[in-house]
């Protein structure tokens, strides 16, 4: 985390961040929530679709989750008292997932919280994304949205890696199954027809994950690409163990 460039992370101001896209948005979620929960924020995580819920005080790559689940507002207030952060959601019966929680729950958790971290759109684990109509469900008052792609997309088949990839011709003018490679998946990226659709005047952000399983050349491309086409350097996080 400490080689992430985004600015957001130390300005020591409330935000309300939803992750979109494909390849890796849970596992950066809950690395942010690790993160803020450790500088002392009060966080909230939650899915305005749905989540598999966490299998807390098990190891993972990155250390054993310092979160739990809440089921109301006091259990949240008790997890932000021990320095956890608190993940909401109604339990689906027969998914064993998390969808949004209730109403009167989500209010109140965004009012007093520092930080809330939303999974807004689901991939099925594909490395990228591009939405349908539906999708994604970002809340009003979310002000910043980080678009994440996993890099081992390039030289894949759309088919093979991207969550609807049918929907390429809206964006590639062309209905066959493409090669997927920097080019595709900078306009999947940087289009309002992809990652970028529905954000608005929202602070945007691009999360490049999985960089160290393509060579660093390509990776260091596939960021210059996008700073080429206007994507602000310092907005784009280069994630893989190489990197951080």
């Amino acid at each position: 985390m400490f080689r992430c460039p985004w600015q957001f992370l130390r300005d020591n101001k409330k935000h309300i961040i939803s992750l979109v896209g494909g390849g890796g948005k849970t596992t950066i979620m809950y690395e942010l929530a690790e993160y803020y929960a450790a500088a002392g924020k009060n966080v909230v995580v939650f899915a305005t679709t749905h989540i598999w819920l966490p299998r807390f005080g098990e190891s993972t790559a990155e250390g054993a989750r310092s979160g739990a689940y809440a089921v109301d507002t006091p259990a949240v207030q008790r997890l932000w008292q021990q320095g956890k952060y608190a993940v909401l959601g109604t339990l689906e019966q027969g998914t064993g997932k998390l969808v949004a929680p209730a109403a009167p729950l989500l209010q109140e958790a965004l009012e007093k919280c520092d930080i809330a971290l939303i999974e807004a759109d689901g991939a099925k684990q594909m490395l990228c994304k591009l939405p349908a109509a539906h999708e994604p469900v970002l809340l009003e008052q979310s002000d910043i949205v980080i678009a994440v792609a996993g890099l081992d997309a390039l030289g894949k088949s759309l088919e093979k890696a991207c969550f609807r990839w049918q929907l390429g011709r809206e964006i590639f003018a062309s209905s066959c199954n493409l090669l997927l490679d920097e080019i595709k998946l900078a306009q999947i990226l940087l289009s309002e027809q992809g990652s970028r659709k529905a954000v608005g005047t929202r602070a945007y952000y691009i999360a490049l994950n999985k960089c160290d399983l393509v060579e660093p050349a390509q990776a260091l491309a596939m960021r210059d690409l996008l700073v080429a086409q206007g994507m602000n350097e310092n907005r784009v996080w280069m994630r893989g163990k190489k990197h951080e």
